[in-house]
This record gives C-alpha cells, structure tokens and sequence, in this order.
C-alpha cells in the first residue's frame, strides 16, 4: 500500500483558504507579535503544526495547503530572494514518527542529551548501523555527524584541508607550525581553498558562506575567504533536447575547472572542489552525467578532493536516494554532505578524510542522537513503502504534464526530466513568477521560486497522483489567469 493512502486517514482531502487575505489575519498578528524579539521579515505564514498532517499544512488562520514545498521559504513579492530547505519527508505528524516520540528510547536521547564525541551512548553504533549508515554511499564507509547543512559542509572543508595537507606534509606537525597558527599565519595556517561554482549554495557559515554564490544578500557585509570559483554550464533546457549544445557548455565549464586548479597550485592551492548535483537555491541549475564524471576525472587527476553537497537533493527527492547515484561514478567522491529531509546532518567520507588526531574536528555535540533516531525511523518507512520509487513515478508524471503544459503557456525551461520530484520551470519575468506563487498559495497549494524567475517544486516523499493532479489543475488554472 502507498504511504500517500496510508496517511489519507491523517490528513485533509483537499486545499482550504478561509481568509479574505493570506496570510491571514491571526497569522499576521502572531508575526508581528514575534517581532519585538526576533527576525519576522522572512515569515511567510505561522504555522499550526498541531493540526497540519501528511501533504497537508494548516496555518495559524485554520487555513490548508497541499505543501509541495516542504518547509521550504518563498520570495518575497519583488525581491526574487529565497531560499531552498525541503526539510520534511514522509509528512507531517507522521504516525510512525509520532509513535518513537513516544519510546523509552528517544524520551532518554531527548533528556540527556549527550556530548556524542566524548560521551556517545551505549546504543550510538546500533542506532548509525539501523538507520544512516544502511545508505551509506558507495565508498564512504565513514560518518561525521553534525547539527545542519552549512555545519556538515564546513566539517567538510576542514577536513579535506587537513586531509590534504597531511597527504603533502605528513601527519607531524613542526614547532612553527604549531607557534603559527595561533597567530592565523603560514605555515601552521596553510593557505588553502576550495573550489566551488557560480550561482551555488553551499550555507552561510563562514566557511561555507565562502563558497556560496548565489545571491549577495547572503554575502554582504561579511569578511570571506579569496577562494575560487567557475562558472556552471550554460546549458539549454530541456536538457534531453539539446544534446550538443549542452556537451560543448559541458566541455567548457570543465576545461576552466582544471586550468583553476592549475592555477592555483602555487599561490592558493585547492584543497577541494564542491559541487551540488542541481543547484537548488540559485535557480535549479542542472547539468548532464557526463559533466559530473568529468569533475571525478579531474579531481582524482589533480589531487583535490570532491565534496558532493547532497543537503538538498539527498534522502530520495531525485528518485534515487542519492542524486549523485545516477552518475554511476567509477570513484566515488571523497566526500557527500547531506541534511535537510534527513532531519539529521553530517557527512559521509572515506578513511584518508579521518582526522590524524583526537579533536581536530571536533565541536560539544557532534550531531544530536534523536535526530539520528528520526532518521533511522524515516529510512526504515521510505524502505518499506518504496518512496523512492514512488518520487521517481510521480516526478516523472508531473514532469512530464508540465513539459506538454509548457507548449502553449507561459511555462519556460521545464528542468528536471528523470529528477524525482526536484522539478522546475521559468516564468518569462521576476514579477510573473512572483505572481504564480502568490496566486497557487491564495487557492492552497504552497510552492516557490529560486533564482531571479524560476518555479520550483520540493514535495514530500509520500506525495501521490492524488496530490500531483491537484498541483498540476491549479497551476494550470493560475497560468491562464495570468
């Protein structure tokens, strides 16, 4: 039986506004209310998350949304700026969910929170071993724990420095080093980089910040890293129609990645290159398979290492738990960060990425053991009802149907052929794209933009054709009154 039917019983059959205006009245208040002690300008609703269950959110107002973005935020009328999380999975108030909130065994994790790297529990191996580790990507047998996605990929970045510079100096370190780099200065404090895309997002922690490139609101104001970066493929949407257009923006992209690295090796060496498999936050950017095997050949080529950043696209959106999975790499990458759907974070790393000694990456929590509890019990239901399989199919209907859609409307680009769910598409402005998410929310369906004009789409694992038909009829009824 499909999740989507188990979880009918849960959850509303359809979409319903009540109010005059959406947000709502209450919603708005409550904002507002928020507001004398914290940041409200980024509230796009107040959420009644007692009531909101399966595909279905409810808001403060008694208003539901079919939610075919998943906790993810939407631009606000003019701005163009969002950003992407898709961080729920299997839905909301999941009864599976709800019944480990409920066990002995996450009331302890809950209670008595442990200092995972000093202290782990007695269960920690079993509870990796039953649930994050039964996806362990192939040939990353290890696991870095960590509290969310920006965090999981400056682990990350660390790691492949210390990585690196061990490969090159040896794992000892010299007096001088030792003396400098408590002064920030060489050698104790190598100048390194990593290597990342234009338009990417990879987080907003220092580090991370310093390889995200997205949108420069996320930047300003802010001291970065002079590191690198290079531009992503121009490619042509659909892809599958512009077969050789695309290898020659393929082709290249690729070319200046390995004339950067070269670069680069005797002022800034690169430690490592990052890569998302779509670039979600800066406008849903594909590119072929072909391009990822050939950031694979070169790193291994070059000596860099190759961070897949799966925060995003990991845990089964893309029809394979993995998206990186569809590239059939004949070397795995050295690293893939995930977090988001998972609930938990970290990354997964081979054995050369282990630090040399105790507490070179290392932080107070080291990951969160009920986190790692709800991401055991989502892994065990995806398995069971076959969600992945099941984003596979549904993605490829709505694909699909808005790819036909798009031939006599306003629908441009369509992107994400053969992606699961992880679908998008261009309006031909800023402000008509604004217009589409603002006019789906006021009839009850939640999506949103990324980029300066695109639609996108971040549903949960458990949506059906039942919820697919009701996205698709009524963005076919917003594109028309446009």
């Amino acid at each position: 039986m499909k999740a989507a039917r188990i979880l009918r019983q849960f959850q509303a059959l359809k979409p319903q506004i009540k109010t005059q205006t959406f947000p709502g009245p209450l919603s708005q208040a409550i904002s507002k209310d928020i507001a004398q002690y914290q940041e409200d300008r980024s509230h796009q609703f107040v959420a009644d998350y007692s009531k909101s269950s399966g595909n279905y959110i409810v808001d403060a107002d008694g208003n539901t949304l079919l939610d075919a973005f998943a906790q993810v935020t939407h631009p606000q009328v003019g701005t163009h700026k969002s950003l992407d999380r898709s961080s729920i999975a299997i839905g909301y108030n999941n009864p599976a969910l709800i019944e480990l909130a409920k066990s002995d065994e996450f009331v302890t994790a809950a209670i008595n929170r442990p200092a995972l790297g000093n202290f782990p529990p007695s269960n920690w191996k079993q509870i990796l071993e039953d649930g994050l580790l039964k996806k362990t990507p192939k040939g990353l047998e290890q696991l870095f724990t960590a509290m969310c996605g920006s965090c999981a990929n400056e682990s990350a970045y660390k790691a492949a420095f210390m990585a690196f510079r061990d490969r090159h100096h040896g794992t000892g370190f010299s007096e001088e080093e030792l003396k400098s780099c408590m002064q920030n200065a060489a050698p104790g404090s190598p100048e390194y980089s990593i290597l990342s895309f234009e338009s990417a997002f990879h987080g907003r922690l220092f580090g991370s910040l310093s390889t995200t490139r997205s949108k420069a609101i996320h930047k300003i104001g802010v001291p970065a890293f002079d590191w690198p970066q290079v531009p992503w493929p121009s490619v042509k949407y659909p892809l599958e129609d512009h077969h050789e257009h695309n290898k020659a923006a393929e082709a290249a992209s690729l070319d200046h990645v390995r004339h950067t690295i070269r670069e680069h090796k005797h002022k800034k060496p690169i430690a490592a290159l990052v890569v998302e498999p779509i670039q979600s936050e800066g406008g849903d950017n594909h590119a072929s398979t072909g391009f990822f095997k050939g950031l694979r050949e070169i790193t291994k080529e070059e000596g860099v290492f190759m961070i897949v950043d799966e925060v995003q696209t990991g845990f089964g959106a893309t029809g394979s738990f993995w998206a990186h999975d569809k590239w059939e790499l004949e070397t795995p990458p050295d690293m893939v960060t995930f977090s988001k759907k998972a609930q938990a974070a970290g990354f997964y790393h081979n054995l050369e990425l282990r630090p040399s000694l105790p507490y070179r990456n290392f932080n107070t929590w080291m990951g969160d053991p009920i986190r790692a509890l709800q991401a055991r019990e989502m892994i065990q239901f995806i398995d069971k009802h076959k969600l992945v399989q099941q984003t596979s199919d549904i993605g490829d209907y709505i694909y699909e149907t808005l790819k036909a859609l798009s031939a006599d409307s306003l629908i441009e680009n369509t992107r994400g052929y053969k992606q699961g769910t992880f679908i998008s598409f261009d309006m031909p402005t800023p402000a008509q794209r604004d217009l589409v998410v603002s006019k789906m929310r006021q009839r009850g369906v939640n999506i949103g933009g990324c980029g300066e004009r695109a639609v996108r789409l971040r549903p949960m694992l458990i949506f059906g054709k039942e919820e697919a038909d009701i996205l698709l009829d009524t963005l076919k009824s917003v594109i028309k009154s446009i």
